[in-house]
């Protein structure tokens, strides 16, 4: 199965269009029979799947403030059981609150936006604008104020849904430059007061607008339904580059993604349990919780600062939310893997010398009966399960998304989690479908082949040196088609040359990322037409290769590598690994706070000693070699708007950020 052919050319081109080889004849549209349209979906899930247990939620118990050594405070929390809400009570909630947003005025086919946290609420609002048709304007909770005002100036809403703490802290300030909100809607179950917002809004809670829902009056009005061609939503992508831009999608492109997704994740049903933790405006974790929503699949909610017991926000002795849930499937960005990957072989560093050899020595006996299609149960048994336990011990399999996972962590995932990791492609334009790794295709570095809703070809990029005839395999830039492709930017038009229509009628979408097909059909992604910068010498660097293969060191939780086009060498931004780099800066007599080993003189030549090391170990050129390095004591967060949501780098704001540094590592210049 690893090994079979999985998509082919139709044409028998170099270039494709190639096809899952499962659905060769015509792309799927949708997965189950006349269900074309997302409020369809959930009806047939309501009607199936009644009073089983549909999203839970934990309450928490109790908070404290924990004073850290360096005065910071961190708040910590204590987590009871999770509470569930059936498919009866969902349905319930979704036409109340469905009757009391249009008693407030909210009309079909009018947009309506959710500014909120992952969280049971979010996917409420989401399925009550699905049903009455009402287009849903998403927004990441991370986005800065002056994007999210831009962005609901740019749609228009009348009526937003949001959470009591970005309400109070993003949201506030830019209220009086958005003339056209009437109403807002807070999620949380507290009173909030309403003093100091703009005297022309009305502040609900979301169960005040249930219960105007549920009055007789506002009930018995008919819904408007949606069709397939109408309008699902709008989602903001927080952009790598410039201003936020709304993806225009209908109901029958996340009908067909779905169906592709879904397609590649075999059992999906009531046995299993998802833990949703991503951002909702996320599309990776939209449609898999929609997905999961549909099969009957329970959905648990987290956060990244609740996910394990030793997550940041849990009180320690307390467990954390996948301990409580224990999930069997998981959806993950690879930032959030090589953060996991470190913290285990961090702990395992601290074992004692027999220990570490015995977990050594398991290690790669695994790996070798992995990459030959076999297990270990011993192994598993004896070393592997306590690191399972991490996660709950009962995932089955993970599906990465939104960045390239480096095959290191992808490995370590598969010998200590002992489940599959399946990296998947897509965006937000094809409505998060292209392709996902089978179960059963045991390689890495590959996103695996085309969905069945799509297909995808390869142009040519002859200034980056990539065609469909480099040997051994095809090159050239991804394009996407299908009826999954999306309709475009909202009020965008200059942006829309990125879609096209072909002579058959289907819709297109030029990803920039650079692909190539490998002989089994599957794609792997090798570069990206904006990462690609000219040294001064006429040296192509591509800077998203460079920095994933130095990612692979474990002295390196994060970096940047910028290059200009007047110099002749590469530079690089690192977040280091705090627990390695204080270590070694003991060992040279440097003992001082944080900030302090970062900006001294010896460290960044360590770092940068490291950096040559891995750099000739994976062989990369001289020239794609960083010079010189930079230290960061912070980690880059979507909060410091330094990486978008999915944790990819924004090179503009970096390069901003680092403006003077970069001056400094180039001589003045």
């Amino acid at each position: 199965m690893s090994k079979r052919v999985k998509a082919r050319s139709t044409t028998g081109c170099a270039e494709g269009p190639y096809r899952s080889v499962d659905h060769f004849d015509k792309l799927a549209k949708e997965d189950l029979p006349g269900k074309d349209t997302l409020d369809k979906l959930f009806t047939f899930a309501v009607e199936r799947f009644g009073d089983s247990p549909c999203l839970g939620t934990r309450d928490v118990l109790s908070e404290e403030n924990e004073i850290q050594p360096n005065g910071k405070v961190f708040k910590k929390l204590i987590l009871g059981d999770y509470k569930w809400l059936s498919y009866n009570q969902i349905d319930s909630l979704v036409s109340q609150f469905g009757s009391g947003l249009a008693a407030l005025g909210q009309q079909p086919k009018s947009t309506i936006a959710i500014f909120c946290e992952t969280r049971a609420e979010w996917m409420i609002t989401a399925q009550t604008c699905f049903r009455h048709n009402f287009p849903l304007v998403t927004f990441y909770a991370t986005l800065g104020e002056e994007a999210i005002e831009f962005g609901l100036n740019e749609t228009g809403v009348s009526h937003l849904v949001t959470s009591v703490e970005l309400l109070e802290t993003k949201l506030k300030n830019v209220l009086p430059n958005i003339p056209k909100l009437k109403h807002i809607i807070y999620v949380n179950k507290k009173k909030m007061t309403t003093e100091g917002f703009p005297a022309r809004l009305s502040i609900h809670s979301m169960q005040e607008v249930q219960n105007l829902g549920a009055l007789p009056e506002h009930a018995r009005k008919e819904v408007v339904k949606p069709q397939p061609s109408d309008l699902a939503v709008v989602m903001y992508t927080s952009g790598s580059t410039g201003r936020p831009k709304g993806v225009m999608i209908i109901h029958s492109n996340l009908i067909a993604g779905m169906t592709g997704q879904c397609e590649r994740i075999p059992g999906l049903g009531p046995k299993d349990i998802y833990i949703g933790y991503l951002p909702l405006a996320h599309v990776l974790e939209m449609t898999a919780e929609i997905s999961c929503v549909t099969y009957g699949c329970p959905i648990g909610y987290s956060s990244p600062h609740t996910l394990s017991d030793q997550s940041s926000k849990i009180k320690r002795g307390s467990s954390g939310d996948t301990t409580v849930l224990k999930p069997t499937l998981m959806a993950a960005v690879p930032e959030i893997l090589d953060r996991i990957n470190k913290n285990v072989m961090n702990k395992v560093q601290e074992m004692s010398f027999v220990q570490k050899m015995v977990f050594n020595l398991g290690y790669q006996y695994k790996l070798k009966q992995i990459k030959r299609g076999y297990d270990a149960p011993l192994c598993n048994a004896l070393l592997f399960n306590k690191v399972r336990k991490l996660l709950g011990g009962r995932v089955r399999l993970m599906l990465s998304g939104g960045a390239p996972l480096s095959p290191a962590t992808q490995r370590f995932m598969n010998v200590c989690f002992c489940c599959p990791v399946g990296q998947g492609y897509g965006l937000t334009e094809t409505c998060g479908a292209g392709t996902i790794t089978e179960v059963a295709d045991r390689s890495t570095g590959r996103v695996g082949a085309p969905l069945i809703c799509c297909e995808l070809r390869l142009r040519d990029w002859a200034e980056g040196g990539y065609t469909s005839k480099d040997k051994p395999n095809p090159r050239g830039e991804v394009l996407i088609g299908g009826p999954n492709v999306t309709m475009g930017y909202f009020k965008y038009e200059s942006k829309d040359e990125d879609f096209f229509v072909d002579e058959n009628g289907q819709r297109w979408f030029c990803t920039g990322d650079v692909g190539e097909i490998h002989s089994d059909g599957c794609l792997q992604i090798v570069d990206r037409k904006k990462d690609l910068v000219k040294l001064q010498a006429g040296e192509y660097v591509s800077l998203g290769k460079v920095e994933s293969a130095l990612k692979n060191s474990s002295l390196i939780d994060n970096i940047c590598v910028y290059a200009n086009s007047d110099q002749n060498y590469v530079i690089s931004f690192v977040v280091p690994n705090q627990k390695r780099l204080t270590e070694l800066a003991k060992q040279r007599g440097l003992v001082t706070d944080w900030e302090e080993i970062c900006i001294h003189a010896d460290m960044e030549e360590v770092v940068l000693r490291e950096i040559k090391e891995v750099a000739a170990k994976i062989k990369l050129q001289r020239f794609e070699i960083p010079a010189k390095v930079h230290l960061s004591p912070e980690p880059w967060t979507p909060e410091m708007g330094l990486v978008t949501d999915a944790f990819k780098l924004k090179r503009k704001e970096l390069k901003n950020h680092y403006r003077h540094h970069i001056e400094r590592m180039y001589g003045g210049k």
